[in-house]
This record gives structure tokens, sequence and C-alpha cells, in this order.
């Protein structure tokens, strides 16, 4: 096993562990290790919420899920040598749920996760204007395969990978992010959800730093919900074992930070917590190329080489969406993210039709390792995006037939009281 450079104690708060991680993107959170170019180690994390979110049957953690501790990142790990202008490689050798003796417990990632349909007031999601409250579905995991209570007549095999891991931004780079973000909310400041989630002096983790050094990275420090320049929250579920990043270097020392493990997800996580959420561990290898910036033109955002660990499924029902609103009938100009909306929504209805609630598709299809493509953006004025769901993740065929579907009682998610 490699050396553990940062360890978690899964029964305490990311603040209480011995040495804390952070929950903003700051130039100034302080390394939490340090490590040579060419080395191999592992990082232990934390679940995104600080395990707010418990193994039960009510949906109120997540009604009630305090979203300004998030995400809780381990970290940062000082790159030895880095320098602004260099590119990091990064590769995960391996990654899963807690290991002994933390296998079983309290927490996501110890024998089990969960998948969250987070309220329209508090996160929301992709389809929010039509699943506008909170659910939740348990899964536990067998091996590489997950079940759920609440979704029962699915079994599949996940792709495990990180949702966030990311470089620390430059103090140019971070008030860039802050103007620009700042700029969209000021054209609906009051829109629910918001459009960016300014700086948030509430819940600030900045490692071992406090009184006016942490009161700094709070006033300045970047919420790390959204992707950006720095790698970040990209929830790409094929970044798994095998792959390779390239991360672009802002800062001395390059400062990797991360966590947001998943079990398992599907193309574009659509419930905003849709993935399979848990904490564990992930193992990485890590070296730079001087100057790589320049030399391959990555300035703007990473380079991945996808892993070759996935799922052997072939056979897949496909469901197509254009962009035309579902609601007003309004035809929007070549809009890849309304007709991906509408390829969710008809499958949603389509399972629906076999006894699932409308807000158990929504989880499943979040979770579970559909694929979603951008399938065409040329013939105007519809943009055409497809979703596709894997047949054998079901124990009852789901592809159309004369006899009609096969609906059954499908039990159902945990909700709000």
């Amino acid at each position: 096993m490699p050396e553990v450079v940062f360890s978690v104690d899964q029964s305490k708060s990311m603040r209480d562990q011995a040495v804390p991680g952070h929950n903003r993107w700051h130039p100034d959170n302080p390394p939490a290790a340090s490590v040579r170019p060419g080395s191999e180690f592992r990082v232990e994390c934390r679940e995104w919420t600080d395990a707010q979110l418990g193994n039960n049957d009510s949906a109120n953690d997540v009604r009630d899920v305090n979203l300004s501790v998030a995400h809780m990142l381990s970290g940062p790990v000082e790159i030895q040598g880095a320098e602004p202008g260099d590119l990091l490689v990064v590769d995960i050798l391996d990654l899963g749920p807690c290991t002994p003796p933390q296998e079983y417990g309290d927490a996501p990632g110890q024998g089990w996760g969960y998948t969250g349909i987070f309220a329209k007031v508090n996160g929301g999601g992709f389809l929010t204007d039509h699943f506008p409250d909170a659910y939740k579905a348990i899964w536990d995991f067998h091996g590489q395969d997950a079940t759920s209570r609440h979704i029962p007549g699915v079994r599949y095999t996940g792709i495990t990978h990180p949702g966030l891991f990311g470089t620390a931004p430059s103090a140019e780079l971070l008030a860039e992010w802050n103007r620009r973000e700042q700029a969209l909310i000021d054209t609906n400041p009051d829109r629910v959800p918001p459009l960016a989630l300014p700086p948030l002096e509430d819940g600030v983790l900045a490692g071992t730093l406090s009184g006016s050094e942490l009161d700094r990275v709070a006033r300045e420090g970047a919420r790390t919900v959204p992707a950006r320049e720095n790698g970040g929250n990209h929830d790409i579920k094929n970044f798994t074992r095998g792959s390779r990043v390239y991360y672009p270097v802002h800062v001395a020392g390059a400062m990797l930070s991360g966590g947001d493990l998943h079990f398992s997800q599907g193309d574009g996580e659509i419930t905003f917590c849709g993935a399979i959420e848990m904490g564990g561990f992930i193992d990485f290898g890590v070296d730079l190329i001087k100057g790589g910036m320049e030399k391959y033109g990555i300035t703007t955002n990473p380079v991945l080489i996808p892993g070759r660990v996935e799922p052997r499924y072939s056979e897949f029902l496909t469901f197509i969406g254009v962009s035309v609103d579902e609601t007003s009938g309004e035809n929007y100009y070549l809009d890849a993210t309304v007709a991906y909306r509408r390829a969710c929504l008809n499958a949603v209805e389509y399972l629906k039709k076999f006894g699932y609630s409308g807000e158990q598709a929504y989880l499943l299809l979040g979770s579970a390792p559909i694929e979603g493509r951008v399938s065409g953006v040329v013939d105007i004025p519809n943009a055409c995006c497809s979703l596709y769901l894997p047949t054998a993740i079901f124990d009852f065929d789901i592809r159309p037939t004369s006899e009609g579907p096969q609906s059954a009682e499908r039990g159902a998610c945990a909700r709000t009281s």
C-alpha cells in the first residue's frame, strides 16, 4: 500500500482530523503534506458533506443539509518543485470505499452510500422544476456492485471515481473567478436556485489557518461546487482507475487536493447529488512536465486520459431529446442543455410505466452508469442529445414489447416527513 499522506478518521468531522482539510479554493490554504515528483501515495477522503446524511429511510437530512461546509476536501498536497506554468501529471492507481478497519460504520463509504435529490431551495438539480423536494436512496455495496432497498429490481456495477480534484488557483485567477461569477449572479440575483455561489464566510475550513488568515480565506475563497480552470468538480464518471490527468499549475507546489468520491454515477450527475456518494481512499502517482502549459497549450482546463476500467454493458435503451421546452413548447436554438433535459425526462416517464415513481427513476438515472451524449448540434434549430440506459441493470425486461410494460410494486425512495 502506498504511504498515506492524508488520513481520515471516519468517526470524526473533517474539522477534527489530526490534520484538517479545507472547503474553499484559495492559494493560501496551507499544505497538509508534501511529496516528490515520481512518488506514489494515498489520500483518504471524507464524504463531501462531512457525513451529514445517514443510512436511514428519511430524506430530512437531504432537505436540511448545510451546504456552506461543502465540499470537504483532503489536502492540499504540495508537489515539490512544481512552478506556475508546469503541468501536474496525476495517475489514479486505485480507489474505493473505506478500507479496514473502517470498512463498516455510520459514515457514507463504510459499506454504503447514498444518492440524493436536493430541494430546489437548497441546491436543486438538473430537473429541479419537476422534482423540487428532497428525496434519497441508500445503496449497499457488494464488491463492485450496488443495490438499493429504495429502488428495488436494480443491480449494477459502478465506475468508482473522484468527483473533485484540482490544483490551487493563483490570487489573480481566484479574483477572476469571483468577478465573473458575481457578474452572472447580478443578472438575476433573486433566482432560486442561484445562478452561482459567491464566497461565503459561514462554514469555512482552511486547514490549520485561524484568526485573520482564516478570515481572509473566508472572504475571498471560491466555493467548490463548479469545475473551473484548476480542475475542480468535474464529476466525470470515467475518471477512474488507470486515468491520467494533466492539471495546469498556478501556484508554487501545485497544491493538489480534492475528494467527493463516487461509487457510481451517470453522465451529468443529474440530481446534483446524483452519484452514489461516499468517503474512501484514492492512490495517486504524480509527476511534472516543466513548462507544460505553454508547450501543449493547456492553459484553461485540464486534459484527461480516461481509465480503461468500466462495466461491460453492451445493450442500451436510448432516449432522445431535442431543444424544445417541455412546458412552454418554446424552441431553443441548438441548446444542448434543454435537449439533454428532455432526454432525461423521457427516460423518467418511460420508467414510471414499470412501477417506479418519478423520484425513483430520477435517482436511478443520476447514479447508474448511463451514458449521456451530445448527438447533434448542427441541424438548426434543434440540438439532439441522447441518454443510454443499460438494460442489464434491471432484473426484468425494460424493452418495449407487444405485451406492454411489466408494471409492479417497486417500493419507495426515502422522503421528507
